[in-house]
């Protein structure tokens, strides 16, 4: 009678295999005496009747009889899935006592041994039934029930899928208010006992409990992860590429789930693993390709970072998001400009229609602007300025509804001089979006190039409402309220810096703590030593590096500026090896900040004419990182501001040695030397400084200090006309503190 109902059901005949199931009485059949295939087609008819009554139309409209079929067809489902998972442990049972377990079929079942597709049909569809119906955490249950017996041969793909839909139900519906954790020793069951006998599940004492919903869910998708990866298909035969395809997908979605899982726990150095396993199924799949390529970026391995990215450009050439991407690496982190350019221009080269055509050709200017940066040729600067400006105006003329195209066009101009345009475009995307940092940050040190301290101040004031906690802001207030009210009224400020500092890194550092920390809460309390505080230069384009401090992403790093950084890192982790004293390697940037701020803190001091209390500055900026070239910098300083030349000469070489591209050092060593009569390296020194940054117009008046004392007088007139045209059009802070976003 039972297969009868399912021949009844595969004809399409619903109504008769429900009625040959329900003449059987399967409800009074004796469980434990049946045989092993006599429990799977007792399995197999109460999942045909659950299919059944889902597919019959209700007769009546009453909505408690609808409630009473969605439970009477749930029940028929857990029913089945219970049945067919029970017969699946007693068939490995019997082999096993048996011996007919060998080796070889230990862990592919055979044809017999399958659950087949009615009865994987029917324990998936309860819990969706209870999901349909709202009833989440009787889902949530039904699936751990189903998790937790035990495992056989035949159930191992089936077990991947359950676990992959829990965590995803948990992800998508389970939040830490609503998570129910899991009770291991309880079996209670609420539903009608319709059987005597249940599968068996795995106990124990040692058995790990999940505290939290994501806990649940990482262990569930590692599960999935792991059966997953045990039974791909590597064979690229064409009788397998169905197959091949369906495990595929189904893997693709536990990856995608681990991906958002591991993301929001900022785990990307375990996704870099879980997605390097996945390397070996995954020819020419371009999504999984790409997951690895951004789980890379996350975890700052850029150069596999970039290898993968080509990888992703073949398989998907017209993507221009991959080819920005690959720029913004190149620039940004691995410094290789010309390889950047070459990658933005890819992008470009796709042409106008995608959406990012714009962006595309911002990208390229921001190239072609950094390798400028990096030229010490004046012809090859000029040509590379010239190309970046044609980008940016081409990125205007293409959407020019973008604020950041107009952005960048207006910050070129700025670092070009031209103020009145720059000042025309940067209005114009502050139009477009009106809360944008770095537009109102250049506004306001373009106005304080034409003297307009107040409207500046005022203007800086409101963006700090929207960011608080920006450092550059702060540093460019600091400056605005030294210039245009009183050292006092920068007092609030600076200290605000310091609080600032503290909330940001130094919770992170709680094991040694270096020397300055003591004195840094004297600074804070002391309200005379914070009016000295001077912090014009703390994002100096020439002393910005990706491995010191970076509060943004600059678009002024020049290539000894890294070497230089990376010279001092490496030095400071052998430092730190033989002084317990100094910082670890992980609070390498947050003392690198605060080291600049002593160092400023000291400069001013010297400007207060208080060697004393700058060389206290400097030792404490020392005892932070000894081996900076700005430490050895401030040194210098001092010894020059007390007239000892040939001591501040000294420092100023070790400082130039560490970064020769350094050009407050290459200045004051250019003055230091004219005062010793050294006029001809002087003018060398005070060349390669102007070489470096043509726009610093204190090069530019050393310069020509240098040469009228050599008797060149046309050329130092010329060097001081220079000069005081580019004062007349300096702003508060260099432009070079605004950096460089290309998204």
């Amino acid at each position: 009678m039972l297969l009868l109902a399912k021949l009844e059901y595969y004809k399409g005949k619903c109504n008769e295999a429900l009625s040959y199931i329900e003449d059987t009485q399967m409800d009074q059949i004796s469980l434990e005496v049946v045989t092993s295939r006599m429990l799977r087609i007792i399995a197999e008819s109460y999942a045909i009747k659950g299919m059944c009554l889902e597919k019959i139309p209700l007769t009546s409209t009453s909505k408690f009889k609808m409630i009473e079929r969605e439970e009477k067809t749930i029940r028929c489902y857990e029913v089945a899935g219970d049945l067919a998972l029970l017969h699946l442990q007693e068939l490995d049972k019997s082999q096993r006592s048996t011996g007919t377990l060998t080796q070889s079929n230990a862990t592919v079942p055979s044809d017999d041994e399958q659950i087949g597709p009615i009865l994987e049909s029917a324990l998936q569809r309860s819990p969706i039934l209870y999901i349909k119906a709202g009833q989440l955490p009787k889902a949530v249950g039904r699936f751990r029930e189903l998790l937790r017996a035990v495992e056989a041969r035949s159930t191992a793909s089936l077990r991947q899928i359950l676990a992959r839909q829990l965590a995803e139900v948990l992800l998508r519906g389970v939040c830490e208010k609503t998570y129910i954790p899991v009770n291991v020793s309880d079996s209670s069951d609420d539903r009608l006992d319709m059987i005597s006998t249940k599968p068996r599940k795995y106990s124990g004492d040692r058995i790990f409990n999940p505290r939290n919903e994501t806990e649940e869910s990482l262990l569930l998708l590692l599960m999935s992860e792991c059966m997953a990866n045990r039974d791909v298909i590597l064979s690229r035969s064409p009788e397998f590429e169905d197959a091949r395809k369906r495990r595929y997908t189904n893997i693709a979605a536990v990856y995608d789930l681990l991906t958002i899982v591991l993301v929001k726990r900022a785990q990307s150095h375990m996704l870099c693993d879980i997605f390097e396993r996945a390397m070996k199924f995954s020819f020419d799949e371009f999504h999984i390709w790409y997951q690895f390529a951004l789980s890379l970026i996350c975890s700052e391995k850029y150069t596999r970072a970039v290898l993968v990215l080509d990888e992703c450009s073949r398989l998907n050439p017209q993507d221009p998001v991959i080819y920005l991407q690959k720029a913004d690496i190149y620039f940004y982190h691995l410094h290789m400009f010309d390889k950047g350019i070459e990658a933005a221009e890819a992008a470009v080269a796709l042409g106008e229609c995608h959406p990012l055509a714009a962006r595309a050709c911002v990208v390229l200017g921001s190239g072609y602007g950094l390798k400028a940066n990096e030229s010490r040729i004046r012809g090859e600067r000029q040509e590379l300025t010239k190309k970046a400006m044609v980008s940016y105006s081409k990125a205007y003329s293409i959407d020019s509804n973008d604020y950041l195209a107009v952005f960048h066009l207006a910050l070129q101009l700025a670092q070009m001089r031209h103020i009145s345009e720059a000042m025309k475009y940067v209005k114009e995307a502050l139009r477009l979006r009106n809360d944008h940092l770095h537009s109102l940050h250049l506004l306001a040190l373009l106005l304080s190039v034409q003297k307009q301290y107040g409207e500046s101040l005022e203007l800086v004031n409101a963006a700090l409402d929207e960011y608080p906690d920006d450092l550059n802001l702060l540093f460019t207030k600091s400056k605005l309220e030294q210039a245009f009210l009183s050292p006092q009224a920068s007092l609030v400020t600076c200290r605000h810096m310091f609080s600032v500092w503290k909330t940001m890194y130094q919770p992170q550092e709680t094991l040694e703590q270096p020397r300055g920390t003591g004195l840094l809460e004297k600074v804070m309390s002391d309200k005379r030593a914070l009016t000295q505080l001077q912090l014009t230069e703390l994002s100096d384009r020439d002393s910005v590096s990706d491995d010191v401090f970076i509060f943004e992403r600059s678009g002024s790093i020049r290539a000894e500026s890294i070497a230089a950084s990376r010279v001092e890192h490496a030095l400071s982790e052998v430092a730190s090896s033989l002084h317990s004293t100094l910082p670890k390697q992980a609070a390498h940037q947050s003392w690198a900040i605060q080291s600049q701020i002593w160092l400023h803190l000291a400069e001013l001091y010297l400007t207060m004419d208080k060697p004393t209390d700058a060389m206290a500055c400097v030792q404490e900026a020392s005892s932070l990182l000894p081996l900076s070239h700005q430490v050895s910098y401030m040194r210098g300083r001092v010894h020059e501001h007390k007239l000892e030349f040939y001591e501040a000469k000294k420092y100023y070489d070790i400082s130039a040695s560490i970064n020769p591209g350094y050009v407050n050092c290459l200045q004051h060593l250019g003055i230091v030397l004219h005062h010793i009569g050294q006029n001809r390296l002087a003018e060398k020194v005070l060349r390669d400084a102007v070489n470096a940054d043509p726009t610093a117009g204190q090069s530019w008046h050393c310069l020509g200090e240098v040469l009228q004392s050599l008797g060149d007088c046309d050329a130092a007139s010329e060097c001081l006309f220079t000069a005081s045209d580019l004062e007349a059009t300096n702003p508060i802070v260099p432009f070079h503190v605004i950096p460089r976003p290309i998204c």
